[in-house]
């Protein structure tokens, strides 16, 4: 790891495989105009809390959470996470449900603040007539655990469990960037990376351009982060490993782009119509 100095920002963001292959190069000082960082890995959830009470000064959150914290925190245009066929599935242990079975139910959800969350409620609002019932909040990791279970009647599940959920027994009842995608035509926005507006300007600008820098790092040195994914990985196996970070750093990693932007004004717009997230002024997302 980098030599802390005064220059030094803090930095939360995911153990997934995906984070931890895109930030290696930055987190490990293998930039040498990037600023050094002090990395804390936290899950999703935890992370869009810390957002919302103004801890930190680099982090990985979900989209869904801009709504709160676009005042105090830029978004930054590189570094997270959007994509196609890379959206929050909708799980349960009986095969052949339909949608409407989940009418009144019980679904455990990684976030009420994350981007799948939302996802969800614009699909249930069209297709579980009357919603469903209890949402209860769990790490990502111990939702497929309680869906097996029977301790809840779905999940929403996002990351690695696309790859993985078939071997919990598990049946995919709905796949809610499928859903986003055919209604849409623009990309899944799943996880962003924010900083701080009081960091000004110009060292925003050398966050954002860190945050390339790193990327383009890893994909140029595709073994060098080797060691840091797999220590991060939760004992995934390798294909696995490799099959999120494929699937979840793209192109608009290295650059939201017009459709990166077009997808997450049209989250946010979405929910807000569905009163799921404040309204945002349409410069919020404005950088810098």
């Amino acid at each position: 790891m980098t030599e802390l100095t005064e220059d030094t920002l803090e930095f939360s963001y995911s153990p997934c495989p995906n984070d931890t292959f895109t930030f290696h190069a930055w987190s490990h000082g293998l930039l040498p105009d990037a600023p050094p960082l002090k990395v804390l890995h936290h899950d999703i959830d935890v992370t869009n809390g810390m957002a919302q009470r103004g801890e930190g000064d680099v982090l990985k959150v979900s989209y869904a959470v801009l709504p709160w914290v676009w005042e105090r925190y830029a978004l930054l245009p590189c570094g997270g996470a959007l994509g196609r066929g890379c959206g929050p599935l909708v799980l349960t242990a009986q095969e052949g449900q339909s949608p409407e079975s989940l009418a009144g139910r019980t679904v455990a959800v990684p976030s009420e603040r994350s981007t799948a969350y939302l996802l969800f409620r614009l699909w249930a609002a069209e297709q579980v007539p009357g919603g469903v019932g209890e949402v209860q909040i769990l790490p990502f990791h111990e939702i497929m655990p309680a869906v097996r279970d029977g301790r809840v009647d779905a999940g929403l599940v996002i990351h690695e469990a696309r790859f993985t959920y078939q071997d919990f027994g598990l049946h995919c009842l709905a796949d809610m960037g499928e859903h986003w995608e055919s209604t849409t035509g623009l990309p899944i926005p799943l996880g962003a990376i924010i900083a701080r507006r009081s960091l000004g300007a110009a060292r925003l600008e050398r966050l954002a351009e860190s945050a390339r820098a790193s990327v383009r790092y890893a994909w140029d040195n595709p073994t060098a982060s080797a060691d840091y994914v797999r220590q991060h990985a939760q004992e995934l196996a390798p294909e696995v490993v490799n099959q999120h970070i494929g699937l979840y750093v793209n192109e608009f990693t290295a650059d939201l782009g017009e459709a990166g932007y077009a997808a997450v004004r049209g989250l946010l717009t979405r929910a807000a119509a569905e009163g799921l997230v404040p309204p945002m002024p349409t410069d919020a997302l404005a950088f810098p």
